[in-house]
């Protein structure tokens, strides 16, 4: 048995998931194969699997069920491959041909970590009624689903237009960059489906336009190829793209892709507000918006107590800002202070709307990161404060602006170990490097 397996795939023979199963090992998500539903099910409740991969002659709504039920308390994707969408409507996600391993690992990843932020919701809710403090999920829009449909009319991208109206989205055509990104600008969409055409380059464009706009980047994009082997695939999703439609996919399949992709942006904004809306109640840090040492305390211990429960990692992050000449000289101005309110800011966009960031002191902070392993964390601790260094704070008229370094200390839950002991070990980690 794969101790390290991530995904279960259930399939009687690997003759059509086979070669997935092969590439998605190399991609970092190794499976584990079941050839029935019973070892399925074992499988699951005695491994810290992610997510469920199905080859349609394994799949039926009973089973489904029970797949779910035996994960729990983990929330756990389930996909189906060798189906179309409208024929297996209760799976998370279901494609009727075979997809490319760099696609599917990039659907995966999506999927788990919506489950990980609907877990963490939950959560949540506990520690606030606790305080008695109603957090209620953010009321989900129900206007129409916005799609932006970017490239030259084509017969093919008309017909998967009509699909998407039909199937009650809005759809917003623009025929250049130019005007695609003038319609992302002037409004919010769920997803963008980009027309491949002869040339891909339009497609491209707009995909690394939006990649590299903070507000725009995580707009889920699907590709709608023209033709076959017209581009390396582990290309198009290195690129940002979260699908890619064949040229032979059929439009109802294609449509119902993109608004599963649309349905899941729209929950994960949903949820993000909700987690959001807790930053101006009154328990929180009154400077950032972040949560208080007491209720972080609190909340880490429930967090922790989940994880071993789902066996699910999880790791804790200390940030503190680091020791300069500039940073004492601004400290002992005050420009420090007026600049820890935007810090934290900065701190709470950064994270994953699964994270959970607190303010332990006047220059600490620490972040609690569900599902994640310590050297993960540690990189995405990294990355929080080196966009934090890149940021110049006011020092005054008479000085230049200083920038606020931070050292980064991390730790993973082990075996046994409590919330607090966690949060110790990572605040040691931190100070050890310093020393």
């Amino acid at each position: 048995m794969n101790f390290d397996a991530r995904v279960l795939v259930l399939a009687a023979t690997d003759d059509r998931v086979g070669a997935l199963a092969a590439g998605l090992d190399a991609l970092g998500w190794r499976t584990v194969t079941a050839h029935s539903l019973d070892a399925g099910e074992a499988t699951l409740k005695d491994f810290p699997l992610e997510a469920v991969l199905i080859d349609a002659d394994q799949y039926s709504t009973h089973a489904l069920s029970r797949l779910r039920a035996a994960a729990e308390p983990r929330r756990v994707p389930i996909v189906v491959v060798g189906l179309r969408p409208d024929h297996a409507t209760d799976a998370d996600l279901a494609m009727s041909t075979l997809p490319h391993p760099a696609q599917a690992a990039l659907r995966l990843e999506q999927l788990v970590r919506a489950a990980i932020a609907e877990e963490e919701f939950r959560l949540r809710v506990t520690t606030f009624a606790a305080r008695s403090i109603g957090l209620s999920p953010e009321r989900e829009d129900d206007t129409p689903l916005r799609v932006l449909a970017a490239g030259v009319a084509d017969r093919r991208f008309l017909a998967l237009s009509n699909t998407l109206t039909a199937a009650g989205a809005e759809v917003v055509a623009a025929p250049t960059p130019y005007t695609a990104f003038d319609y992302l600008h002037e409004s919010a969409f769920d997803a963008a489906v980009l027309w491949g055409a002869d040339d891909h380059a339009p497609a491209l464009s707009i995909a690394s336009g939006m990649k590299r706009n903070t507000r725009l980047y995580h707009i889920p994009l699907m590709l709608y190829l023209r033709g076959k082997n017209e581009i390396s695939l582990s290309e198009l999703f290195n690129r940002g793209f979260a699908d890619v439609a064949s040229a032979d996919t059929p439009e109802m399949e294609t449509a119902e892709r993109i608004l599963s992709l649309a349905r899941a942006h729209r929950r994960h904004l949903t949820i993000r507000k909700a987690l959001d809306s807790v930053r101006s109640l009154e328990v929180m840090d009154p400077a950032t918006g972040l949560f208080t040492p007491e209720i972080f305390a609190a909340h880490l211990a429930r967090v922790a107590n989940a994880s071993r429960a789902r066996k699910r990692p999880l790791s804790v992050c200390v940030l503190r800002v680091r020791e300069t000449e500039a940073v004492t000289w601004a400290r002992q101005g005050g420009w420090l202070d007026r600049a820890m309110p935007q810090i934290g800011a900065m701190v709470s966009r950064l994270v994953r709307v699964e994270d959970t960031p607190v303010r332990l002191a006047k220059e600490v902070f620490a972040l609690a990161l569900p599902a994640t392993h310590g050297q993960e964390a540690r990189l995405a601790a990294e990355r929080i404060a080196a966009v934090i260094g890149c940021t110049a704070f006011d020092a005054g008229a008479d000085r230049s602006p200083f920038v606020a370094e931070f050292d980064v200390g991390s730790a993973e839950m082990r075996h046994g170990e409590t919330a607090g002991a966690l949060l110790e070990r990572a605040s040691a980690d931190l100070f050890d490097k310093i020393s």
